[in-house]
């Protein structure tokens, strides 16, 4: 695999290996030895997927306080531009965002560390959303930042009018709102 800084602090993208033939490819998408090496020991207590249409946007979500999760995400069919958005207040990338592409035929990973929101717009017809936690769900914990906040002013990779979201993201706050972390 290979293990790739972004622009955001703490976030990596990870691109595994993949062999193939003409059956098709084998790759290895997680090894600890290899994670810890570049990133540093990460717990993983759970494994989630969702399934989604295009324009479906989901987010973007954190867990406040001790509830915090890190993330490991992939994307095993279709494909999404992912999102993430520091709000740690000691970061050096403090309040900005970054987005990926995640799909099934770049196998690209991405690493969120705890203190981020994420979240991603679905481009393909379908997608499956696979992502690693290193803490369990915590309704009370729970948050969401407006994808529309003017200012963190999203850049979206459909026009606005073929995104669909959750009643309970339309009720996101703006960044100026948002709980943040904090040493």
């Amino acid at each position: 695999m290979t293990f790739t800084k972004t622009e955001l602090d703490g976030v990596w993208m990870i691109t595994p290996v993949r062999h193939g033939d003409s059956r098709g490819y084998f790759c290895e998408t997680y090894r600890r030895d290899e994670f810890e090496a570049h990133i540093g020991k990460v717990d993983f207590l759970q494994d989630n997927e969702s399934k989604s249409h295009r324009g479906v946007a989901r987010g973007l979500h954190y867990q406040a306080g001790d509830a915090a999760q890190a993330k490991l995400v992939r994307v095993s069919e279709g494909k999404v531009i992912d999102y993430a958005l520091d709000l740690r207040t000691y970061s050096p990338t403090f309040g900005r965002w970054q987005s990926f592409e995640l799909s099934a035929d770049n196998g690209c990973q991405l690493f969120v560390p705890r203190g981020y929101a994420h979240g991603f717009v679905v481009v393909s017809e379908t997608a499956i959303f696979q992502y690693k936690v290193d803490n369990v769900y915590c309704p009370r914990a729970e948050r969401c930042i407006s994808f529309k906040d003017a200012d963190i002013a999203i850049e979206f990779p459909l026009p606005v009018g073929e995104l669909l979201f959750s009643e309970k993201d339309l009720k996101g706050v703006c960044f100026a709102d948002a709980e943040k972390f904090s040493l």
